[in-house]
């Protein structure tokens, strides 16, 4: 039997230029990996200001991007792979935007009748000159993923945080104060627009970080969460319509708090590119669904070659693996 991508040739962008670099490489490598599985010939491209030149060198038949954070993520590679005419994955470059800038999603996500965190953006140095909400709050970029830059100020703290003023801090003047919602760390993938399930992440840290999120023995992930049903449900219908407010296509990813003492469920964020790494959190909710990796890899090229083609894989006389769903 032919291999579903057998003849195809995709250019997996991984690596890149943002602070989240490290994660892209390895979610790149387990995506291109599982692209040759499949029977694709695949061209592993580190991104760099020459993406352009180096892509209209290759001639692939579609990019997967596998690229995480600032300009990877954001709409800028989007824009880029736009102006080739290249067909892509995940989410155009209006959804990838408006979903990595903080501020923005919020208010069209709270527009569309989604529950969002308070607060609001802030010049980092009056947040360093004295608490511009009372503790427990969390102070993140505006911009940024994979929990980058992003800090909680405890209660009883002795002053402001003085992290975004130091020289080391690179995400930007403006930066999102919100207030800390206790309780439990949620996530949901959407694929397709419909909620895969729910996840409940407990970090051996107390605190849901950069080193949770992406070392061995960081976090537990419980699937499906431990909560009542209602919550349950009510979180994927959050996460869709969070994808859909955006103007999300592909797979996403929502994270959410869950106060469980207030039954307060609410939706911090959309993530456009999930990882796909071995600890991440969208292929373990494929997996729970009996969707393995290499399936889901392939509905997820098979969804960039439908939108950039008329009739897709099928097309190339290749049969379409609806069932990765």
């Amino acid at each position: 039997m032919t291999a579903p991508l057998s003849g195809h040739h995709v250019a997996v962008l991984l690596g890149g230029l943002s602070s989240e670099r490290e994660v892209s490489l390895v979610s790149g490598r387990e995506c291109a990996d599982a692209l040759e599985r499949l029977g694709a010939k695949v061209s592993r491209v580190d991104a760099g200001r020459d993406l352009a030149q180096v892509l209209a060198r290759l001639k692939p038949d579609v990019c997967f991007n596998a690229l995480h954070g600032a300009w990877g993520e954001d709409g800028c590679v989007q824009g880029v792979l736009e102006t080739l005419g290249l067909p892509y994955t995940h989410c155009g470059v209006l959804a990838s935007a408006l979903a990595m800038d903080k501020a923005r999603s919020k208010a069209v996500l709270a527009a569309a009748g989604v529950v969002v965190p308070g607060g609001g953006l802030f010049n980092r140095f009056d947040v360093a000159a004295a608490h511009v909400m009372a503790p427990p709050y969390v102070v993140k970029p505006n911009a940024e993923g994979s929990s980058v830059g992003v800090f909680l100020v405890f209660e009883g703290a002795n002053g402001p945080p003085q992290e975004v003023i130091a020289p080391s801090w690179t995400y930007g003047e403006a930066v999102m104060v919100e207030p800390y919602i206790r309780g439990l760390e949620l996530a949901v993938g959407v694929m397709d627009g419909k909620a895969m399930t729910v996840t409940e992440i407990i970090p051996a840290t107390g605190f849901y970080d950069y080193d949770a999120k992406y070392s061995d023995g960081g976090s537990e992930h419980v699937v499906p969460a431990r909560i009542p049903p209602q919550v349950f449900e009510n979180a994927k219908r959050l996460s869709e319509m969070a994808h859909a407010a955006l103007g999300c296509r592909g797979v996403t990813r929502s994270d959410l708090r869950y106060d469980d003492v207030n039954d307060v469920l609410v939706l911090l964020e959309v993530n456009t590119q999930p990882g796909m790494t071995p600890t991440s959190l969208v292929p373990e909710q494929a997996a729970a669904g009996g969707v393995d990796f290499d399936r889901l890899v392939l509905w997820i090229t098979e969804d960039a070659y439908a939108r950039g083609s008329a009739g897709g894989i099928a097309s190339h006389g290749e049969t379409s693996g609806q069932g990765a769903r």
